[in-house]
């Protein structure tokens, strides 16, 4: 069985960079970000302004791909006026950024199923953002995966990646660089093969996504239907504190029973489990029972949590796992969905078109690790046919 995909690279590519607006009340913070992003020469600040009434009015009049967007501003907020932005033009990429608190936390799952296409946790104060590594790299890599995707879809070709890097300093061009995991993998798509599912029932199911990954859960958790048995075991790249918020959006939004895991739960059917901000989440067998194992072990493909810890630990404890790759970016799974295929388990993963970003599921499909990749709307009617077996 073959699966088709379209290639990103099948247009030339452009000098044109990328056109962001920069919108917060702080001129400094402003300022920061203006200084990482530019230090990428793929990347072009084309407005900065102060509130959102500014971003709407500057974005009639400016031709913007990407908006990093403040929540907490005088005037207009962010979330008030991120329906407004969309309004003026329904294709532009925006990020929400705020400080990490619960309350910013809701807004910013508000916002994203207002149409927001991702997050971003600011350090609360310059001292700790011009100190933390992670974060001019994590914006950076937003920004360029949004562009391409922009672009992708407009038909527009993306900038020539590192031509004009190669003139910049090196110092610069060290800390404009992504690391990998951040990185869309779009640079390889190619058509894949899909596996035979092995009609086999699964004894647990694991769910892993990041960018773009809480819409693409509630949707697939809402599909599933009470036939389901089995437990289900969920990594999602974010930060503590949202990762409490996202578990009562779930049981919310789908009709399950979902927490965020703690050491020592024993793991029950029916139920949902959300690993928390910080922590890897692991299952480890205890006699009959399978209980929750958090860990603070250095990242995997620079995530903590990441996918692929949870999916092996699922593979020793259960045998055989229904895996499930939603969108996000880099290729945290992959591997775990491997060990997954050779212990006699199915993958299923979302399908460029309907993912925020095609990375990680990208990742488990070129792999060849998939029996089915679908739409994210596809998604719960084939994990209640497969786990059925």
């Amino acid at each position: 069985m073959r699966g088709q995909t379209a290639s990103a690279d099948a247009k030339p590519r452009s000098t044109d960079p990328y056109r962001v607006m920069l919108v917060d009340d702080s001129a400094v913070i402003r300022g920061l970000f203006t200084r990482f992003l530019e230090a990428d020469p793929d990347v072009k600040i084309v407005a900065s302004v102060g509130d959102g009434q500014r971003a709407i009015d500057t974005l009639k009049n400016n031709d913007v791909e990407i908006i990093v967007l403040d929540i907490e501003m005088p005037r207009m907020d962010g979330i008030t006026a991120l329906p407004e932005l969309l309004k003026v033009d329904p294709g532009v990429q925006i990020v929400m950024a705020s400080t990490l608190t619960a309350r910013n936390a809701e807004i910013s799952l508000r916002a994203l199923s207002l149409g927001a296409r991702d997050y971003l946790t600011k350090p609360s104060s310059t001292s700790e953002m011009t100190g933390a590594a992670d974060f001019p790299s994590d914006l950076l890599s937003k920004v360029k995966a949004f562009g391409a995707q922009r672009r992708r879809k407009t038909g527009a070709s993306a900038p020539v990646a590192g031509t004009a890097a190669k003139t910049a300093p090196a110092a610069a061009r060290s800390a404009a660089r992504p690391p990998l995991a951040a990185r869309s993998s779009a640079a390889a798509r190619n058509d894949f093969t899909l596996r035979k599912p092995t009609g086999r029932r699964a004894d647990v199911i694991g769910i892993g996504s990041s960018t773009g990954g809480p819409q693409a859960l509630f949707r697939v958790l809402a599909d599933l239907t009470k036939s389901i048995k089995q437990p289900i075991l969920v990594t999602q790249h974010m930060p503590p504190t949202f990762t409490t918020i996202l578990a009562e959006h779930i049981t919310k939004t789908s009709g399950w029973v979902c927490s965020e895991a703690k050491t020592g739960d024993v793991v029950s059917p029916g139920r949902i489990y959300l690993a928390p901000g910080g922590y890897h989440m692991t299952v480890k067998a205890e006699g009959l029972e399978k209980v929750i194992a958090l860990n603070q072990d250095p990242p995997e493909n620079f995530c903590r949590p990441a996918v692929d810890p949870m999916m092996r630990s699922l593979v020793k404890a259960y045998g055989r796992v229904l895996a499930v790759i939603l969108t996000g970016m880099g290729h945290d799974g992959r591997e775990g969905c491997r060990a997954v295929v050779e212990a006699g388990g199915d993958v299923v993963a979302q399908d460029e078109q309907s993912s925020v970003v095609w990375g990680m599921p990208g990742a488990v499909a070129q792999a060849g690790l998939c029996c089915e990749v679908l739409p994210v709307s596809e998604i719960g009617a084939s994990v209640n046919r497969l786990a059925r077996g």
